[in-house]
């Protein structure tokens, strides 16, 4: 291993390697109205990208019923996977970032909202599952801003607190690294403004891909 202070560094997916706040504002707007959901903002779809998809919809829509929670849920996926009309892909720099820490001996893992089945769908499309060493879901351990999914990445690949740099988009990520007693940075390009992740105490806030490499080149 080099001589870093971190020795894994977790990602969070939408909104922080991957630029799909739009698709995912886009698709669950869509599922809303066809199954005649109040109208909502379409900011107050953009904050709770981060949470497992039943909690974010029952944050959105607190009146929703368990029948219409099911159709949302299917409509949301479809829409999102294969009915869309916003583009998604990797922040320029990404994909060669992963590949960069990689070469310089990191761990790389995954902890987001996104269920089992729709993240293995886009590290399969995308050809980069091969790069993390874990991954967790929301749908198979606790949602953000539990720190269970950390936790459980830390026990899989033996590492401390102190060894691991969560990065992430939203107030979840951050908070999910504060109660699980590790390093965060916070990218300002995905789904939650500056104000709201500095008041959760990050290393830094990175603007872009390019920013969260030269931080991690200086600190991590």
């Amino acid at each position: 291993m080099p001589e870093t202070r971190y020795r894994v560094v977790v990602f969070d997916w939408d909104g922080t390697l991957v630029d799909s706040t739009q698709r995912i504002v886009d698709s669950m707007q869509r599922a809303a109205r066809e199954v005649g959901l109040r109208e909502v903002p379409d900011a107050a779809v953009q904050n709770i990208i981060g949470l497992g998809l039943p909690e974010a919809l029952m944050t959105v829509w607190p009146e929703i019923n368990e029948e219409q929670l099911e159709v949302m849920r299917r409509l949301y996926v479809r829409y999102f996977v294969s009915d869309s009309q916003v583009d998604m892909d990797f922040f320029p720099g990404a994909r060669t970032l992963l590949d960069t820490l990689l070469k310089k001996g990191y761990l790389l893992a995954v902890a987001t909202g996104k269920s089992r089945k729709g993240l293995n769908r886009l590290l399969q499309d995308l050809k980069v599952g091969h790069l993390f060493a874990t991954t967790r879901c929301a749908d198979e351990t606790r949602s953000k801003p539990d720190p269970l999914m950390l936790e459980e990445i830390m026990a899989e690949l033996s590492v401390s607190p102190a060894e691991v740099l969560m990065v992430g988009d939203t107030t979840y990520d951050l908070d999910m690294a504060h109660a699980a007693a590790i390093d965060s940075v916070a990218m300002g390009h995905g789904a939650h403004d500056e104000q709201q992740l500095l008041a959760c105490g990050p290393k830094t806030i990175c603007h872009s891909i390019a920013e969260l490499n030269d931080w991690i080149a200086l600190h991590g």
